[in-house]
């Protein structure tokens, strides 16, 4: 596997403004990024090749890269950043680009890009069977290839599971002083939001994040990762997170301090966002594009990629593994993920009012 990335390339990154990324992105390093994209193109003696543009960490992504390349013959070279980052240079690069097929994290991110015109609807029987309808775009312009749970934390010794239920009761009296979230910066927490808007209407949601700003133990973490550290030193009880980051804690740590909630099961569901990609709209190679954007949503290729971050398989068909399967089963919310970006202005807006920082 190669990280390809030109001196010229750079300089538009550069040009487009700093790093925006959520945390995933990584900018990699090496010799291999003085090669020229521009001649990625192989030699017709050679393997067939596809660029991927991703803000996917490489540990995630290579080992199924990799296996793709061993299956078929087709070599997958990657550029890595933020998804900004990376939204930014396809429309710079325009019909010029190099890149095959976009992989990002969160639907409000692959609607943002599909806004901009930058990924072309993809017909796919194989796809319309494997990710179900509310995990992909109504056009087919991205697809979900994995689902991550935002759902509610706590500890075990200070908190009754008993005593929980929804996010919206979050808001209420009894967390005062106890309630730990991220940033509002975060798109994790815009779709949950954006979810909440679309479920209750903009004035209720916006009581909703007003009682979560009133009941906070401290101010929103950078990181989900942190977030779980502060309830196991006990800086507050409760939180919101995605479920791969507590089940990293309790890989290293089956004691870990920390417990999982199925937030919302006798409402609307526990609010679920995807990892997901889609075909560029200038992708050189179209067809191979699509044909890789088929297998890893293929159950040969789901439990790897779920697996790989302690994520939920997006095909059905696909059981978890591991710590999720350990989590046991619960009721995602249906609700189409493309509102999440449709609405994601208007939910960083509320989040604003809210004094939600």
């Amino acid at each position: 596997m190669r990280i390809l990335l030109t001196a010229l390339l750079l300089a538009l990154l550069t040009a487009c403004g700093p790093d925006q990324g959520n945390g995933e992105a990584r900018q990699t390093a090496g010799t291999e990024q003085a090669e020229n994209l521009e001649t990625a193109e192989p030699a017709a003696a050679e393997p067939a090749r596809l660029v991927v543009y991703t803000s996917r960490q490489p540990h995630l992504i290579e080992p199924l890269f990799d296996r793709y390349t061993a299956e078929t013959g087709v070599d997958i070279d990657y550029i890595n950043d933020s998804e900004a980052a990376l939204i930014e240079r396809l429309d710079a690069e325009d019909d010029q680009t190099v890149a095959d097929l976009f992989m990002t994290v969160d639907a409000g991110n692959l609607w943002h890009a599909a806004q901009r015109g930058l990924l072309r609807p993809v017909e796919s029987e194989s796809l319309v069977s494997s990710v179900p309808e509310a995990l992909r775009d109504d056009q087919g312009r991205w697809y979900g290839l994995s689902v991550r749970a935002r759902t509610i934390v706590y500890h075990p010794e200070r908190v009754d599971a008993g005593a929980l239920s929804t996010y919206e009761a979050l808001a209420e009296d009894e967390w005062a002083g106890r309630l730990c979230l991220r940033t509002s910066q975060k798109v994790y927490n815009q779709s949950l939001v954006a979810m909440l808007i679309e479920h209750h209407g903009e004035e209720h949601a916006e009581e909703i994040v007003s009682g979560w700003v009133d009941n906070l133990a401290t101010e929103p973490f950078s990181s989900d990762t942190r977030l779980i550290e502060a309830i196991a030193a006990g800086q507050c009880d409760v939180g919101i997170v995605n479920s791969y980051y507590l089940g990293r804690k309790l890989a290293e740590d089956p004691e870990y301090p920390v417990a999982l909630f199925w937030a919302n099961q006798d409402t609307t569901g526990t609010h679920v966002n995807i990892s997901g990609a889609g075909v560029t709209r200038h992708a050189p190679r179209p067809e191979a594009a699509r044909a890789l954007l088929e297998w890893l949503a293929s159950p040969e290729a789901q439990a790897e990629f779920a697996q790989n971050n302690l994520e939920f398989p997006v095909n059905p068909n696909v059981a978890p593994r591991g710590i999720v399967k350990e989590w046991g089963e619960f009721r995602a919310d249906d609700t189409p993920l493309q509102i999440a970006g449709e609405r994601q202005a208007q939910a960083v807006r509320l989040m604003d009012r809210a004094g939600y920082r």
